[in-house]
């Protein structure tokens, strides 16, 4: 049997470690898939329990030399993080203590008495103290055989410091006890701004999960009593005042109030909430009491779910991030060898002193950062599909936020996606006004028995003019057609148009019907037409704009419905859309988004019932409408919350606002690193004299990091929606 389970690591310092584990991890036997994060610190791993267990992947990951955790709730995640940012800060103190002083007397102060001594002293405790963790990641890496951040570090610092003590003690003229210092002090400041930034990356994922109140107040035996929201079960009534926080998913039983969802959908208005409605937990009671019925606790809620979905996809990866996920794989090692060939090239060829060679060298190894590589990609994932959850867009996989970028048209459903999906009568037309109630009540008791998604709306026309339907027996459904009974002894039919057996004033009144939009529905007593019925879907309200807006971001856009030529067409002239797929069956909706796909269209499908799951499977992108049926969810790779046309183009939007940071980072990153590494390595010097000191390449190195997060988080500001 397949698990998933998401493990919390400590001791990543940079992508060639999320890299390590992620290899060891999938190396193993019984593990499937393996997604190491470094930006979140997590590995999402799924794994066969017949042949594995939780705690042998803990120790797997342990063997490797970080720490490895499962289950961390939210609040314990908070401190932990809460508690790198402080013992970074401290480290950052305590070194630049050192570092400072050391660097005035290494660069301002050159007459002090006992200089080289105090340097000694001064940068000692800096490299050994708070240099301790690059000394312990760099022999855990090299005990796995791979280079990492630390390994860099290591290897530059101690080489400063080492070279500086035989200084000291006469073996050479020169010393760098203050670029050692210094050095560590840039690095640990680099890294303590990246984990202030990159916490920010995940802010949406904690407010979510901050929405879910602590108690829940249930009624039992008549008493209100105060419980940890843990203890609630399926079935308990519970009891939220104004002001509170649904604590759970529930029906409401008693009172009413409008409730705002916005923190869940992202639509601001709040909702009306009566008997018999459906609250979700985590939003906002606004100003009545209600009593509801808990149908959904614990991480079976929307709000869980939601939270799922989004861990998920922050802990999938894009394809793009595996190309730097190679990278990152022989980053160090041939950064490593590029000092060492430049330390030869300035030593044995130009003939430059010793300390010139090895400072060079040096600022090669501190210059170079495979950190910015690690976390260009993943801190776009984690903001953009949070900026999506705040705005109710499901994204589910990193994979359907890259694809976004590359669409070119989009199919939509008709019923329920163009439309609202409540169709109603508009018109029932007869030759004769006397008969009306009588034929409306024919049409009442035939529909009554009926699950077809018209026969709601003839009946709840039936019912709103109060007619008495009659006493039915023999129905039938006929697919396809209708349905057919026998109402009061008379034979009714009521269905599909049958064109050229009407009559010439029926065919006119169908015709008319069609061309408005309208699905025509001839009603039959004794085998003969005696009424046209008229029944439409009402367009959503933000239909058309959405289309608008697809339009203005260049892509196609279709509707695919089983409704006939002219109906569709109708339809679609008012909400915009040109090209129509009309008659379709159910069963048939995947191939019309496969014949699409055939000549060479990225395709979108938006749908929402159970019939539109083939072709959101089928589609590069599946967008489901919240509204819609569990199936359609399922199948979707990203989900609407708000059921909203409008969020498609958005949806879009935000996949290429995406897809453009990383790609800025990813530049960023290589480009940084193609052209920092050859002038610390001196390319520039017999030209032009420019020579970069170990002490700006550090500082170079720890800005990095903190740009390409930076640049991630300015997503969160990115304009989804245009004014219309």
């Amino acid at each position: 049997m397949m698990k998933k389970v998401e493990i919390n690591i400590d001791g990543m310092h940079c992508g060639s470690c999320a890299t390590l584990i992620s290899r060891a991890l999938t190396k193993t036997p019984g593990i499937v898939t393996a997604n190491v994060n470094y930006a979140s610190r997590k590995a999402r791993v799924e794994f066969d329990e017949s042949l594995l267990d939780e705690q042998r992947l803990i120790d797997l990951i342990v063997s490797k030399g970080y720490g490895a955790k499962i289950g961390v709730d939210p609040d314990t995640e908070r401190l932990v993080r809460e508690k790198e940012i402080s013992d970074l800060k401290i480290s950052l103190i305590f070194s630049a203590l050192f570092a400072v002083p050391a660097l005035l007397l290494g660069m301002v102060f050159m007459d002090v008495p006992y200089r080289v001594l105090l340097l000694f002293l001064l940068a000692t405790p800096v490299q050994f103290v708070v240099g301790k963790n690059f000394y312990l990641g760099a022999w855990s890496a090299l005990k796995n055989r791979i280079g990492t951040m630390d390994t860099l570090i290591t290897v530059g610092t101690s080489a400063a410091y080492f070279y500086s003590v035989a200084a000291m003690f006469g073996l050479v003229t020169e010393q760098y006890f203050e670029t050692a210092a210094v050095l560590i002090t840039l690095v640990v400041l680099g890294k303590y701004l990246e984990a202030v930034t990159k916490g920010r990356t995940s802010d949406a994922i904690r407010k979510l999960m901050g929405l879910t109140p602590k108690v829940a107040t249930i009624v039992r035996e008549g008493r209100e009593i105060e419980i940890p929201i843990e203890e609630v079960m399926v079935g308990d009534l519970l009891l939220v005042k104004p002001g509170e926080r649904v604590p759970v998913d529930g029906t409401v039983v008693e009172g009413g109030s409008a409730v705002d969802e916005s923190m869940i959908t992202g639509e601001s208005i709040p909702v009306e909430k009566t008997v018999g409605s459906t609250v979700i937990g985590g939003t906002i009671n606004k100003n009545g009491m209600i009593r509801f019925e808990a149908t959904r606790v614990g991480t079976d809620t929307v709000l869980s779910q939601i939270v799922r979905l989004v861990e998920d996809a922050q802990g999938s990866k894009a394809d793009i991030q595996r190309f730097a996920d190679r990278i990152s794989g022989i980053f160090v090692p041939a950064v490593i060898g590029i000092s060492v060939l430049t330390f030869v090239a300035w030593y044995f060829v130009f003939g430059m002193s010793f300390p010139f060679a090895l400072m060079v060298a040096v600022a090669v190894l501190v210059v170079a950062c495979p950190c910015a590589l690690g976390l260009a990609t993943p801190t776009s994932i984690m903001v953009g599909t949070g900026v999506g959850a705040q705005k109710g867009i499901l994204i589910k996989s990193a994979e359907s936020l890259e694809m976004m970028h590359a669409v070119n048209a989009v199919v939509f459903d008709k019923t329920g996606t163009i439309t609202e999906g409540k169709p109603r009568v508009t018109n029932f037309l007869t030759e004769s006004e006397d008969e009306v109630p009588t034929l409306i009540g024919y049409a009442y008791a035939v529909e009554r028995n009926s699950e077809h998604p018209l026969a709601d709306a003839v009946t709840e026309y039936g019912r709103e003019r109060g007619v008495n339907p009659g006493d039915v027996s023999e129905f039938r459904a006929i697919p396809g057609f209708g349905v057919a009974a026998t109402v009061d002894g008379r034979s009714v039919y009521l269905g599909k148009p049958e064109p050229g057996v009407l009559g010439a004033d029926m065919e006119t009144k169908v015709s008319r019907l069609q061309s408005e939009g309208k699905t025509a529905m001839i009603l039959k007593v004794d085998n003969v037409p005696r009424a046209v019925i008229g029944v439409a879907d009402t367009i959503k309200a933000t239909s058309a704009r959405a289309v608008e807006d697809l339009k203005r971001l260049g892509i196609e856009t279709w509707m695919i419905t089983g409704d006939n030529e002219k109906t569709a067409r109708a339809i679609a002239r008012i909400a915009g859309i040109e090209n129509v797929f009309a008659g379709v069956l159910p069963q048939d909706k995947a191939e019309y988004v496969k014949r699409l796909q055939e000549k060479g269209l990225k395709v979108v499908m938006v749908g929402d019932g159970i019939n539109d799951a083939p072709a959101l499977a089928q589609a590069d992108i599946g967008i489901a409408m919240g509204s819609g049926t569990d199936v359609a969810m399922e199948a979707g790779s990203v989900v609407l919350m708000r059921s909203d046309p409008l969020d498609v183009p958005q949806a879009i939007r935000l996949g290429r606002a995406t897809i453009k940071k990383i790609r800025q980072n990813m530049a960023w990153a290589l480009m940084y690193n193609i052209i920092g590494i050859p002038i610390a390595a001196g390319i520039l010097y017999p030209s032009y004299g420019i020579l970069l000191s170990p002490i700006i390449a550090g500082g170079a190195m720890a800005l990095s990091s903190v740009s390409v997060v930076t640049n991630a988080l300015t997503l969160r500001w990115v304009k989804l929606q245009v004014t219309p």
